[in-house]
C-alpha cells in the first residue's frame, strides 16, 4: 500500500489585512479537521492533515475581519459529513457568526438525508474531479436531480485545462468551480479550458471561487504576482459570479504556507475599488449560499 502523506498545518499567526474588510464578509471555502477519535479518517483519503480546530478557525476569521463562512466538507472524511454538520449545528442562531456548508455525497444519498442537511445549513454538494477522477456523469446527474428541489448548487474541484466543464453546465442548477479552475499562469489566459470557464462565467452559467491562489501560482511565496492577471480575468468575466475563500487550513500543501492576511491583501490588488470588494465578499455569497 502507498503510504498516505501527512501535510503541515496552517500558519498559526494570521495577521490583519492592510485594508478595511467590509462588514458581513464571507469566507466561502474552509475546512476543520479532528479530533480523530471523534471523526475518523476515510481509508481512501489522499492525505492526513493535523487537527484544525473550530477555535483556531475562528481566531483566523477574526484576524482577517470576516464573520460569515462556508464550510466545505473535506475529502479525507469521504461521504461521512458528521464533522461539517456538527460545525453548522454549533453555530445555529449564533449572534456573532453565520455559516453555511457544502456536503460530499454520492448518488445513494436519500431525499430525507438531504432535507436534514438543508435544515442544518448545507446548500450544495462538492465533487472532487482531480484526486481520483471523480464520479461518472450519470451519478452526478442523479445527485443533481435530488438536490434541485432544495435550490442547491454543485461545486467542482477540477483542472479546467484537462477537464471540460461543458457537460456540467446543463445540469439545471448553479455550478461552482473551485480555486480558479486550478489553472497555472504559465498555461496562459488563452488556454481553451480557461476560455471555456470565462465564457461560462460571462454567460452566467457558472460561478468561480477566486481562491487557492497559492495552489495556482508558480512562485514559492506571497505575493503571488503571477496569479493577478488570471484572477482579474475571472472577475472581469462576470463580477457577479465570483466569491472568495481562504481554503483554510490549506490542506495537502507542502510549499511555504501562506499567511491568511496576505491572501486577503491580494484582493485589494485584484479589486482596487471598495464597491467591487464588497460585491465579492458580501453580496455574491449572500445570493449563492442563501444567507
Amino acid at each position: 500500500m502507498t503510504e498516505i502523506p501527512a501535510c503541515p498545518g496552517a500558519d498559526p499567526y494570521p495577521r490583519t489585512p492592510n485594508w478595511a474588510v467590509p462588514s458581513g464578509a464571507c469566507d466561502c471555502h474552509f475546512h476543520v479537521f479532528g479530533p480523530t477519535d471523534r471523526y475518523p479518517w476515510s481509508p481512501a483519503r489522499g492525505y492526513t492533515p493535523p487537527d484544525a480546530s473550530i477555535e483556531s478557525y475562528l481566531a483566523m476569521l477574526d484576524a482577517i475581519g470576516f464573520n460569515r463562512g462556508v464550510i466545505v466538507h473535506p475529502s479525507v472524511y469521504g461521504t461521512d459529513n458528521s464533522i461539517s454538520l456538527d460545525f453548522l449545528d454549533r453555530f445555529r442562531g449564533d449572534e456573532n457568526y453565520t455559516f453555511r456548508g457544502v456536503a460530499v455525497v454520492d448518488d445513494t444519498v436519500s431525499e430525507a438525508e438531504l432535507a436534514n442537511m438543508h435544515e442544518r445549513g448545507m446548500r450544495g454538494v462538492r465533487f472532487n474531479m482531480i484526486s481520483k477522477g471523480g464520479p461518472p456523469i450519470d451519478a452526478i446527474r442523479n445527485v443533481a436531480d435530488k438536490i434541485r428541489p432544495l435550490g442547491w448548487h454543485i461545486q467542482f474541484y477540477v483542472d479546467v485545462r484537462s477537464f471540460d466543464i461543458s457537460d456540467m453546465l446543463n445540469l439545471g442548477l448553479p455550478i461552482v468551480v473551485d480555486h480558479m479552475g486550478h489553472m497555472v499562469p504559465s498555461s496562459g489566459l488563452d488556454h481553451p479550458g480557461f476560455r471555456r470557464l470565462l465564457t461560462a462565467l460571462g454567460d452566467g452559467k457558472a460561478w468561480v471561487k477566486v481562491s487557492g491562489a497559492y495552489r495556482c501560482t508558480e512562485l514559492e511565496r506571497t505575493p503571488y504576482d503571477d496569479v493577478v492577471a488570471m484572477a482579474q480575468a475571472l472577475i472581469q468575466a462576470n463580477p457577479e459570479r465570483c466569491v472568495y475563500g481562504s481554503d483554510w487550513p490549506h490542506p495537502s500543501y507542502w510549499k511555504p504556507m501562506p499567511n491568511d492576511g496576505d491572501l486577503v491583501d491580494a484582493l485589494a490588488v485584484w479589486l482596487p475599488y471598495e464597491t467591487d470588494r464588497r460585491r465579492l465578499l458580501v453580496d455574491n455569497p449572500t445570493e449563492l449560499y442563501d444567507f
